[in-house]
């Protein structure tokens, strides 16, 4: 299997670590973001929304890095990352869709006008744009913070995928200026994360 990814993608930070935990190869091909190349249509044949990760494994093509490591993770049974039960598997999938949205509205636009806008060549950060991220960061972390204040993870007693989806952001929290002082069961949490091996090794 083929992964497209750049190093610096918090994104691709996630399914790698979830391959590596998971003890699976893949063929890394680093798309050259600041270059533009996520934006040829060679690469639109392959993502048409132009951004990494995307999984290539054989004729099968897969973006969108939950779906990504759902998929991976599929492929070996019996891991914690993807447990059999029905009601773990539900409710991983609901956090992993609510990092893309709410946990997204407010951490991933502060990453983005912080970092990723200077990174890509897309221009300064805009003000009021960074004001609306924190407001959302803030409704999206009071509801991490208080689902993780009597828990180690997310969902059940080990780390699942929908950890490794939640933790996306807190890769360039530092960097991106996200406001954490306030939630201090999440800065515990993702301590947790920093030290699981297969995540350490795939950080930018």
């Amino acid at each position: 299997m083929k992964l497209y990814y750049h190093p610096k993608s918090p994104n691709a930070t996630a399914v790698l670590a979830v391959a590596d935990e998971l003890g699976i190869n893949l063929d890394l091909q680093e798309i050259n973001l600041p270059g533009g190349e996520q934006r040829q249509p060679a690469f639109l044949r392959i993502n048409p929304n132009g951004k990494v990760p995307t999984l290539e494994d054989g004729d099968f093509i897969l973006w969108e890095s939950g779906a990504i490591m759902q998929y991976l993770a599929a492929k070996k049974s019996g891991n914690n990352l993807w447990p059999a039960d029905d009601r773990m598997r539900a409710d991983i999938t609901r956090w992993q869709l609510w990092r893309f949205g709410e946990w997204g509205k407010g951490a991933g636009l502060l990453i983005w006008e912080r970092l990723v806008k200077k990174f890509i060549g897309a221009g300064d950060a805009n003000p009021a744009k960074i004001k609306e991220g924190l407001e959302f960061f803030n409704i999206g972390a009071a509801v991490l913070n208080g689902h993780l204040e009597n828990r180690d993870y997310l969902v059940g007693t080990k780390p699942t995928l929908a950890d490794f989806s939640v933790a996306v952001p807190m890769v360039y929290a530092t960097p991106a200026g996200l406001p954490l002082d306030a939630y201090p069961a999440i800065r515990q949490w993702y301590g947790r994360i920093e030290k699981i091996e297969s995540w350490k090794k795939s950080l930018p």
